[in-house]
């Protein structure tokens, strides 16, 4: 039977941690037995130029400020071809919100790709596809209808952080909505375009109000069957504005156990290695994940908020073996493309 919301909030507030995690590891058991898949892909991020300016962010830089850079074509397709030299299959194109660059820049930029490299291209958040149509002078569909034509293959759940309004309004008031952010999904999905869904916690919200969030995204599921994954960072507060504490492993573990448990129509979980370090990367197949993302070639968002683990096939291999685990490399569509 589905959870209720109230339900679901007692067992949250109140559940004891190694009973969450049993309950959560038994369902993820029953869907996919001892296989944990991960991804081999890339992060490019083609600008730290951004005019949300989040106050949770490291890694933005206004437009005349030191540091700021735009990647050209020449240095994308570069990045690219280490990335298919190393077995990646996937890429993760993000960047902030530049002000100057036309709905063409990445038109352009996906084509060039796609002309040059068998590759998935799984890119740009919900806050970049809103601010591209904004710029287009397009509706959201239409802006996705270009940009798929072009060569986006699906949709990451970045931007999300906490789909509260309340929380969105304190730590980034420059940043679109709850319902701009579902939208934009919403027709991502209704184009054919699947997508992932994120959640970021630490942001001094409350329970009750990550709840909401998975709510929210559970409703849409229902509405649109698009999100092939969940996944639950935490914010890395060094280097920021908003600056705070970071949340402690077992506050995210017992998150990450309530998203398999709550979160009864997303097939995937993801544990997050990126945040979290290895060992609690590992733990999280415990807790109801069956996914530990990707090898990551390069990540600079995160980094830039002072948290930097690396991570290789093998290491990735091993950690999920030494948890009795079955390890398998996996495409953007979850595809077991091989079992180690």
């Amino acid at each position: 039977m589905r959870l209720t919301q109230d339900a679901a909030l007692k067992l949250f507030t109140d559940g004891d941690l190694l009973a969450l995690g049993k309950r959560a590891d038994a369902i993820r058991k029953k869907l996919f037995g001892d296989v944990v898949t991960f991804i081999i892909d890339r992060n490019i991020n083609y600008t730290n130029v951004c005019q949300n300016e989040c106050k949770f962010c490291a890694f933005f830089r206004r437009k005349n400020q030191r540091g700021a850079y735009l990647l050209t074509h020449e240095e994308i397709l570069r990045k690219v071809q280490e990335t298919v030299d190393a077995g990646g299959t996937q890429l993760m194109i993000q960047g902030g919100l530049h002000p100057d660059l036309p709905l063409a820049y990445y038109e352009d930029m996906l084509r060039l790709i796609k002309k040059n490299f068998d590759i998935t291209i799984h890119s740009f958040t919900a806050t970049e596809i809103q601010h591209f149509a904004r710029r287009a002078g397009l509706s959201i569909v239409d802006t996705l209808k270009r940009l798929q034509a072009a060569g986006l293959d699906s949709l990451p759940g970045g931007g999300a952080e906490i789909l509260v309004d309340e929380i969105r309004q304190r730590i980034s008031p420059k940043k679109i909505m709850t319902d701009d952010w579902l939208s934009v999904m919403r027709a991502a999905h209704s184009i054919g375009m699947k997508s992932t869904a994120t959640m970021v916690i630490g942001f001094g919200e409350t329970l009750a109000q990550r709840l909401e969030h998975m709510k929210k995204i559970r409703d849409l599921q229902d509405e649109t069957g698009g999100f092939r994954a969940f996944i639950t960072w935490t914010y890395q507060p060094l280097n920021t504005a908003l600056g705070g504490e970071k949340v402690s492993a077992q506050d995210y573990m017992r998150t990450l156990a309530m998203t398999r448990i709550f979160m009864d129509n997303v097939a995937h979980i993801q544990g997050s290695w990126v945040t979290q370090g290895e060992r609690i990367g590992q733990l999280t197949l415990a807790f109801g994940a069956d996914d530990l993302g990707s090898i990551m070639l390069e990540e600079n968002v995160v980094r830039a908020a002072g948290t930097a683990f690396d991570m290789s096939t093998r290491k990735m291999i091993d950690l999920i073996r030494s948890a009795g685990r079955i390890p398998a490399q996996r495409n953007t569509t979850y595809e077991v493309l091989k079992t180690f």
